[in-house]
């Protein structure tokens, strides 16, 4: 497994940053990241458009979930049952925008372990024959962040995205009540748990990046960024289908 994940993830991601490094201007492996996470999103941008309808679907049809939990009450199972039958009628899959999280997760590794071995002589020995060979590489990002360390800067910029994308992402429909206990105490649960997100994601990942590799932390800023961005288009021909 682990031999297969080198060969499959390890090398393909590492190759193509060092001759990202070499074609682009600058001399930075900063830019070469960048560079290479564009790439992955744009190769995961199916993945993410149908992740991004399925989360404005399920938006959508929380009206009609609310109904679901005012004709069934405390009755979870039957709750259950019709929620399934929805999300087959509107052909919504729940599950859909957990997708490109568990593609992206194998990448995030193999980038991490690619930054954890360095770009050392003995390290480029693994280009592939077509790929020119630099030499060095310069891990310093404008002359300035030290990409192979750990950097707080870039973690708490990646928090800054992270805050913004969450939000976008998270439904501003005010928690309705509905009958029963039980449905009352979801409706609130569910509203207090988007706002525990809104903090809590952006939190967690300037914790965890400022334990990162720099390289790293910046492909994680990159990611929001598009993320962003291609939230703001999807979202907007949602709104305005041509």
């Amino acid at each position: 497994m682990g031999n297969f994940f080198h060969t499959v993830l390890y090398l393909p991601i590492f190759n193509l940053l060092v001759f990202l490094y070499d074609i682009l201007p600058g001399a930075d492996v900063g830019f070469a990241i960048i560079a290479l996470t564009v790439i992955i999103k744009l190769l995961l941008w199916p993945f993410m458009t149908t992740s991004l309808h399925s989360q404005k679907a399920l938006q959508e049809l929380q009206p009609k979930i609310d109904e679901l939990k005012t004709k069934h009450g405390d009755d979870r199972e039957a709750l259950a049952k019709a929620m399934m039958e929805l999300y087959k009628t509107e052909k919504v899959n729940p599950l859909s925008s957990c997708l490109p999280i568990l593609i992206q997760l194998p990448i995030l590794i193999a980038l991490y372990q690619v930054l954890l071995a360095g770009f050392g002589s003995e390290t480029l020995t693994q280009l592939y024959s077509f790929v020119p060979n630099p030499q060095e590489i310069n891990t310093v990002f404008f002359g300035a962040i030290d990409l192979s360390q750990k950097s707080l800067y870039l973690a708490v910029l990646a928090g800054y995205f992270q805050f913004f994308q969450t939000r976008m992402l998270i439904s501003k429909r005010p928690p309705k009540q509905v009958a029963g206990k039980k449905g009352a105490f979801d409706e609130t649960m569910l509203a207090s748990m988007n706002k525990s997100m809104l903090m809590f994601m952006p939190a967690i990942t300037v914790v965890i990046g400022a334990t990162l590799p720099g390289g790293l932390t910046l492909y994680w800023v990159t990611v929001n960024i598009v993320s962003i961005l291609q939230q703001q288009f999807v979202f907007s021909k949602i709104r305005n289908p041509q």
